[in-house]
C-alpha cells in the first residue's frame, strides 16, 4: 500500500461515527462495515495487501478462531474514535470504545501493511497484543505477535514514492475493487472450469470404454458354445492339456484353450460362468451407461454453471476448495456434498444417487426439487435448526444449475423430507411446501 492511498483511507474513515460489523470473509481479508451503511475490505495477504471498497459480502466460509471471535466482539457496534497513519508508515490504526465493555475501554485494531508480516492486530491501551491474525514466533522475527505480549514498533522505513492526490477516495477503492474481482473471477473461473472439465472427459472415456451390448450376446453364445464341446469331451482331455483339439457342432475343426489351474472336470463350468458373466453384462450394460452419462451431464451443468458466475462466491458454491471439503472430513459416496454457510448440502446425479439420498435424509432435513422437470434432488441437513434464507436461496440455484442449463424461470419446491413420499424410483408426492422462484439466463444466474 502506498502512503498517500492510507492516508486518504485514513481521512475517509474518520467520518464515520461507529462500526456496525467487522469478520473474515476470507482467508486474509477482513470486511469492516461502518454506520451500518458502508463496508470495506482489508486484504491482509502477505506481499499482496490491498484495500477495497464493494458492497457487504458473504464469507465463503464459518470463521471460528480466536481472533475471529474477539474481532466481532470487541469492534462490532463499537464507537470509532479515529483512524490514523502512525509515523506517515505502513499502518492504519483505529482507535476504538468497544461497546460490550463495562466501563470506558480503549482498544486499537492495527492493520500492518509491511510485506511478509503484514497482519491484523488487536491491541489493548498497554501496547499488549489481544490476539492477531497471524503469530509471530522469536525464530522467525524479533517482533513476536503472541497474546499477551507486549508490541515492539515496527522499525522505521524510508519511503520512495511519489505522492499523488485522491480526488475520491471511495470511487478509487471501488475502481480497485472492479478489477481485482474481474482478475480473480477470471483466475478462479479457469482453474475450476479445467477441474470440471476434466470430470467430463472422465466420464466420457468410461463411456467409450463400456462394451458393445451385441458384441457381449456373441461373446456370451461363444463361451456357453465351448463350455458344452469341453462337456462332450471331457473323456479325452488330460490334466496336463493346455489345448483340446476337436469338431464344432456343425462338424468345423476347432481349437480350444484350457484354461491354467482348473481341474478337468470343472473346465466346462469355468467357460459357462464366463458366459453367465456376458449375458449379465449385456443385460446390465444399458444402466450402467445412463448412469455413466447422467453424471457427465451433472458436470456438463456445472461447467456451464461456471461459465455463466459473476462472483467468487458463486464459483466456490458450485467448485469448493477441496481443503475446504478436507476440514470438514466428510466425503459423500454417492452424489455431491457441498457446504452452504456451514449447513450440509447433498444433490443426487442421477435417480439412483437421489433415492439414495431420501433414504439417508432425516425427517427434519429440507428437500428441494424444481417443479415439472426431472433433475436432482437437494437435501439440506438441518439439524433441526431453522434455515436462513440465504441458504435457501442458495441451494435452489444449486438445484436449478445442477438440473437442466437451459435459460428460463424455473419454481424449486422445498419441504420438510417426512412430507416426502417415495412413489417409485426416485418419483415423489410431497406436501406442505413452499416455492422459490430462480431465474437461470444465458449471461448470468440471479435469484
Amino acid at each position: 500500500m502506498k502512503l498517500y492511498e492510507l492516508k486518504a483511507i485514513a481521512k475517509r474513515l474518520n467520518t464515520f461515527t461507529f462500526i456496525s460489523r467487522a469478520r473474515r470473509i476470507e482467508d486474509n481479508t477482513i470486511e469492516i462495515m461502518f454506520d451500518k451503511s458502508e463496508s470495506y475490505f482489508f486484504n491482509m495477504t502477505r506481499g499482496a495487501s490491498t484495500v477495497y471498497k464493494a458492497p457487504s459480502q458473504r464469507p465463503l466460509q464459518g470463521y471460528n478462531a480466536p481472533f475471529d471471535t474477539l474481532l466481532h466482539t470487541l469492534l462490532s457496534a463499537s464507537k470509532l474514535i479515529e483512524v490514523e497513519v502512525p509515523n506517515d508508515d505502513r499502518i492504519l490504526r483505529f482507535t476504538l470504545a468497544p461497546k460490550s465493555s463495562y466501563k470506558d475501554k480503549i482498544i486499537y485494531l492495527q492493520l500492518e501493511f509491511t510485506g511478509k508480516n503484514t497482519n491484523a492486530l488487536l491491541i489493548d491501551d498497554n501496547e499488549v497484543v489481544i490476539e492477531a491474525l497471524r503469530h509471530i514466533d522469536a525464530d522467525s522475527s524479533f517482533r513476536v505477535i503472541r497474546p499477551g505480549m507486549e508490541l515492539l514498533a515496527i522499525p522505521p522505513f524510508e519511503r520512495k514514492e511519489e505522492a499523488k492526490v485522491i480526488e475520491d477516495i471511495d470511487v478509487y477503492l471501488e475502481e480497485k475493487f472492479t478489477n481485482l474481482q474481474a482478475k480473480r473471477l477470471l483466475e478462479i473461473k479457469k482453474q475450476k472450469l479445467s477441474s470440471v472439465a476434466k470430470k467430463i472427459k472422465k466420464f466420457a472415456q468410461l463411456l467409450e470404454k463400456l462394451p458393445n451390448k451385441e458384441k457381449l450376446a456373441v461373446l456370451a453364445t461363444e463361451h456357453a458354445n465351448t463350455g458344452n464341446l469341453i462337456l462332450a469331451n471331457l473323456y479325452q482331455i488330460k490334466p496336463y492339456d493346455t489345448k483340446l483339439k476337436t469338431y464344432d457342432f456343425d462338424g468345423n475343426e476347432v481349437t480350444i484353450a484350457l484354461p491354467k489351474d482348473v481341474k478337468v472336470n470343472r473346465m466346462s463350468d469355468h467357460y459357462f460362468n464366463l458366459s453367465k458373466r456376458a449375458k449379465s453384462k449385456a443385460k446390465n450394460v444399458h444402466i450402467e451407461a445412463e448412469n455413466l452419462s447422467s453424471k457427465k451431464a451433472f458436470y456438463e451443468n456445472i461447467y456451464y454453471a461456471l461459465e455463466q458466475a459473476t462472483t467468487p462466491y458463486e464459483l466456490e458454491l458450485l467448485v469448493p476448495k477441496r481443503a475446504k471439503s478436507l476440514r470438514k472430513k466428510e466425503k459423500l459416496r454417492e452424489g455431491e456434498l457441498f457446504w452452504i454457510e456451514d449447513y450440509k448440502v447433498m444433490v443426487g446425479r442421477n435417480s439412483n444417487e437421489n433415492q439414495k439420498l431420501l433414504s439417508l435424509a432425516k425427517s427434519n432435513d429440507i428437500w428441494m426439487h424444481t417443479r415439472e422437470i426431472p433433475g436432482s434432488h437437494v437435501i439440506i441437513r438441518t439439524d433441526k435448526q431453522n434455515l436462513p434464507e440465504t441458504v435457501l436461496s442458495a441451494a435452489a440455484k444449486l438445484c436449478v444449475d445442477f438440473s437442466t442449463n437451459a435459460p428460463g424461470n424455473y419454481l424449486i419446491d422445498y419441504t420438510k423430507r417426512k412430507f416426502v413420499k417415495i412413489q417409485e424410483g426416485s418419483s415423489v408426492e410431497y406436501d406442505k411446501y413452499q416455492t422459490i422462484s430462480v431465474v437461470k439466463e444465458g449471461v448470468e444466474i440471479r435469484i
